[in-house]
């Protein structure tokens, strides 16, 4: 599912993934080795604070600066290739599953239209949306059928089409951020068991909810890593880049000893606990597309924070699993070049560039 899907001859032409969010840029070129994926590139360049803020484009010259670094600060190879398949906010975005009657493929456009002119905050003409029938299985109801919509403002879009256009680059496709890590951190194979993906960022904090490997329904919450350097920061009265060294070498604290650290962080994470209850509750409760959760897997840079995954877990009464973006490689006895701890962060960026893959 992309916004943008250009029609070109050849599908053998390489492209590469670009997750441009609020702070940085993260990219990544995937090569098919034999029978094998191989990671042939990645890169990140930070962005100027303010640049970007919740999803809108407000600096472009800096945006496209920073996405001109990342590409040139790639490694082991160069980025081959200026064709680039880039995610989209999942604050600008509307994810859900709707329930029509069963009928023609050819007749589901017209009835998603009407479904969608219902359910989404935006006028129609205003948006770019897209959608795809799921299987018979996953329907609730003898005489439906389930379609996934995923629609996002045409601002938006536009405004990101013509900052990679501004960076050298020919945007060939765009898709959401949790369309993306869903690729990357679900296994190929089809399952029947829904997965919670949290993805804690700079920024802001999303959650996806999968139903094998389709994804449901996706929110966001302003809490995030940068809250609770800011928490830090204000409780023991330090610079933010020293708080920020400190929330890395000690993580949330010692929950045990209640440490300064801990004390400073606790109402964030207490909160960020009430945030994932609440959201669990409203899936399985109120959209009822599942009757349990199965797994809860996290990534983006908070993902790394130290003693925040076995923290969450004990207050849900859930284990909480580090995503693995190479689930779908096969590595085999090959060390991906780059590290387990560092790789969360590019879920997105690799989520991309195997879309064409």
């Amino acid at each position: 599912m992309g916004f943008l899907n250009k029609k070109i001859i050849s599908w053998d032409s390489p492209t590469f993934g670009l997750d441009l969010s609020d702070l940085s840029v993260k990219v990544v070129q995937i090569e098919n080795d034999g029978n094998r994926k191989k990671l042939a590139s990645f890169g990140s360049a930070p962005i100027t604070i303010g640049s970007i803020a919740d999803g809108e484009i407000i600096k472009k010259e800096n945006v496209v600066l920073a996405i001109q670094k990342a590409i040139k600060s790639a490694l082991p190879k160069k980025i081959s290739t200026s064709r680039v398949v880039c995610s989209l906010p999942e604050t600008k975005s509307f994810l859900r599953i709707i329930n029509i009657p069963e009928m023609k493929e050819e007749e589901v456009g017209e009835a998603v239209k009407w479904e969608m002119e219902a359910n989404i905050p935006l006028p129609l003409d205003q948006v770019y949306y897209d959608w795809q029938i799921l299987p018979k299985g996953l329907a609730r109801e003898s005489g439906k059928m389930n379609v996934l919509v995923v629609a996002v403002s045409q601002k938006t879009v536009n405004q990101f089409v013509d900052v990679l256009e501004s960076a050298g680059l020919e945007p060939i496709s765009l898709e959401i951020e949790s369309i993306a890590q869903a690729r990357s951190l679900m296994p190929e194979k089809e399952n029947n068991h829904t997965t919670v993906i949290i993805d804690l960022g700079d920024r802001r904090t999303s959650f996806l909810f999968l139903t094998g490997n389709f994804p449901c329904f996706t929110s966001s919450i302003p809490l995030s890593a940068q809250s609770m350097t800011d928490a830090i920061s204000k409780a023991l009265n330090l610079p933010f880049e020293q708080a920020e060294k400190i929330k890395f070498q000690y993580g949330i604290g010692s929950p045990t000893k209640r440490d300064p650290v801990f004390l400073a962080v606790e109402p964030i994470l207490e909160n960020f606990v009430s945030q994932i209850k609440q959201s669990i509750d409203f899936y399985l409760d109120g959209l009822r597309y599942s009757p349990s959760i199965d797994f809860v897997v996290m990534c983006g840079g908070g993902a790394r924070t130290k003693g925040i995954m076995p923290y969450l877990s004990r207050k849900i009464n859930k284990e909480i699993f580090l995503g693995n973006p190479w689930i779908n490689f096969n590595q085999k006895d090959k060390i991906p070049i780059i590290k387990r701890d560092d790789s969360v962060q590019y879920s997105t960026a690799i989520g991309l560039a195997l879309r064409e893959i």
